[in-house]
C-alpha cells in the first residue's frame, strides 16, 4: 500500500479505490512513522475528563490548535491537576483517531511550560529529602511565643526586608531585629544562603530565624530549592520561619522550615505577637486579677466575722472545761466500782466451776486397770485367730504341692522340651521322656503308644535308660 503515495498523475485512473476505514489507517501510520515522541508546547484549553479516566482537552497557542487525549495510565502518574488556561510542555505521539479522521496528539506525560528541567529536578530533590525524613512534621520546632530578637535572613536590598522591618516595628517595636545579609538569586545565592543560616545559629544571638524574599519567576526562585539550604534550615538550632515570595510560590526551603508563611509580611506576623495584642492581654490579665484579689478580701472578711462570732472569753472556755472534767471524774468513779464487783462475782462462779471439773485420781486408776485387761484379752483372741489362719493356709500350701500327688504314687512325665505330657498320643516311638517320681527320675524311651486308657492294660511301654535324683 506504500505505493499509493507515489502514484502518478498520468495514472490516476488505473490508482485502486480505497475505503475511508484504509485510508484513515494508511494516514495514521504514516503519521506516526514520520513523527517520533516529540514534545510540543501550548495552553490548555476544552479540557475533559471522561467517566473512563481519560482526559480530553486541546492544545493551543495564538494561531492554531490541535486535539490531545492523555489515556488514564498516564493521568494517573501526572501528580498535579491538570485546568484550562495552563500552560504546559507535553511529550505528544502524533497520530490520527481513525474512527472519526480526527487529526491527535497522544500525550505521554505534561510538564508545566517555562519550568521543563527545573522542575523536574524541583520533584526529584523534594521526593529524596521528603524520604530521607527532612521534612517530617514531627522533627519541626515550636516558634517561641514572645521573642526578644528576631533574624532576618535575604538580601539587604530585597524589598523582602523592608516589608519585614516595617511590619516589625509596626506590630512589635520592642523586638530588636539581626539580619543576615546573603545573596537571595544567582549563582551561588543558595550556598550563600545556608552559609547566612549556619552563622545565625553559630552565633545563637535570635529566637526565631525568619528567611525571605520577594516574588519572582521559578529561576529567580531557585537559590531557595537549594539541597544545601533544606539541610542548613533543619540544622539550625534556631526555629526557622520561610516567608518566601507569594502565596502560591512553594519552594524545598518552605517544606524544611518549621513554619511556612505565604508572604515575607506574613513570616514577620508570625515570628513576634502584635504589641497591641499583648497590652490588651495584659490588661485584661490586670483587671482579672484585681477582680479576684476584691473577691478573696471579701470572702476573708466574711471568715473573720464568723470566727468572731465563735470567739469566746478564756474564763469561762475553761470554767465550762473545769466543770466537764469533774463529771468525767464522777463517771470513771463508778465505772471503776461496778467493774471490780463484776470482777468478783465473775471470779467466784470460775472457781465454783473449777471445783465441779477437778479431776479423781482414785476413779481413774480403776478405769485403767480394766482397759488393760481388755488390751490382754484382745492381744490373745488376735494371736489365736491368726494361727489357725496361718494352719488353714499351710494346709491349703501342701494340698497344692506337686509333692503331694507323687506320694500317693503318681509320676509326672516331661518331654524333651520340659513340658508336661498329659496324653499318650502326642509321643511317638523312640522319643526321650523324662518321669518324675515320690524319689527320684527316670530317662527313658517310648516303645510304643497305644489309646487304651486301661490303667493295668498295656499302655506305652518304657525302656528305662538312666535313673537320677
Amino acid at each position: 500500500m506504500a505505493d499509493l503515495f507515489t502514484v502518478g498523475a498520468g495514472s490516476l485512473a488505473e490508482a485502486p479505490v480505497l475505503t475511508v476505514s484504509l485510508l484513515n489507517r494508511l494516514a495514521r501510520q504514516r503519521l506516526e512513522a514520520v513523527f517520533p515522541l516529540c514534545w510540543v508546547t501550548g495552553e490548555i484549553s476544552g479540557l475533559a475528563r471522561a467517566a473512563s479516566g481519560h482526559v480530553y482537552f486541546s492544545l493551543k497557542d495564538s494561531a492554531a490548535q490541535v486535539r490531545c487525549v492523555m489515556f488514564r495510565s498516564r493521568a494517573d502518574l501526572l501528580g498535579w491537576r491538570l485546568e484550562n488556561g495552563q500552560h504546559v510542555e507535553a511529550r505528544v505521539l502524533v497520530t490520527l483517531y481513525e474512527a472519526r479522521g480526527d487529526f491527535q496528539l497522544n500525550v505521554e506525560t505534561l510538564r508545566r511550560a517555562g519550568i521543563g528541567n527545573l522542575y523536574e529536578q524541583f520533584l526529584r530533590l523534594k521526593e529524596r529529602l521528603e524520604r530521607e525524613g527532612l521534612f517530617d512534621a514531627a522533627a519541626k520546632r515550636a516558634v517561641p511565643a514572645f521573642p526578644r530578637r528576631v533574624g532576618v535572613v535575604t538580601s539587604p536590598q530585597a524589598a523582602a526586608l523592608r516589608d519585614v522591618l516595617s511590619t516589625l516595628e509596626r506590630r512589635a517595636a520592642q523586638v530588636s531585629i539581626v539580619v543576615y545579609p546573603t545573596l537571595v538569586q544567582g549563582d551561588g545565592a543558595g550556598e550563600q544562603i545556608a552559609q547566612a543560616i549556619r552563622r545565625a545559629g553559630q552565633r545563637a544571638e535570635c529566637e526565631v530565624l525568619i528567611l525571605c524574599r520577594g516574588g519572582g519567576s521559578v529561576e529567580d526562585l531557585w537559590a531557595f530549592n537549594d539541597e544545601a539550604v533544606a539541610r542548613a534550615i533543619r540544622a539550625c538550632p534556631i526555629p526557622v520561619i520561610s516567608g518566601i515570595g507569594h502565596e502560591t510560590d512553594f519552594t524545598i526551603a518552605d517544606f524544611a522550615a518549621d513554619r511556612r508563611a505565604p508572604t515575607p509580611t506574613a513570616a514577620a506576623e508570625l515570628a513576634a505577637p502584635e504589641r497591641a495584642v499583648l497590652l490588651a492581654r495584659v490588661a485584661a490579665g490586670r483587671l482579672a486579677l484585681r477582680r479576684q484579689f476584691e473577691q478573696q478580701l471579701i470572702s476573708r472578711g466574711q471568715q473573720l466575722d464568723w470566727l468572731a462570732h465563735r470567739l469566746q472569753a478564756p474564763a469561762q472556755y475553761l470554767a465550762r472545761r473545769r466543770d466537764g472534767l469533774d463529771g468525767l471524774r464522777l463517771r470513771l468513779r463508778a465505772g471503776l466500782l461496778q467493774t471490780g464487783v463484776s470482777a468478783r462475782g465473775r471470779l467466784v462462779d470460775l472457781g465454783q466451776r473449777l471445783l465441779r471439773v477437778r479431776p479423781d485420781p482414785d476413779r481413774f486408776v480403776g478405769v485403767l486397770d480394766g482397759l488393760a485387761l481388755r488390751l490382754r484379752g484382745a492381744r490373745q483372741q488376735t494371736l489365736l485367730g491368726k494361727s489357725s489362719q496361718v494352719t488353714r493356709l499351710a494346709a491349703g500350701l501342701a494340698h497344692l504341692n506337686p509333692r503331694a500327688v507323687l506320694d500317693r504314687g503318681y509320676c509326672l512325665v516331661f518331654d524333651a522340651q520340659g513340658r508336661i505330657v498329659r496324653e499318650s498320643r502326642v509321643l511317638e516311638p523312640r522319643q526321650p521322656i523324662a518321669v518324675f517320681f515320690q524319689r527320684g527320675r527316670a530317662d527313658v524311651s517310648v516303645l510304643a503308644v497305644s489309646d487304651d486308657e486301661t490303667i493295668l492294660g498295656s499302655g506305652a511301654s518304657v525302656v528305662t535308660a538312666t535313673s537320677g535324683e
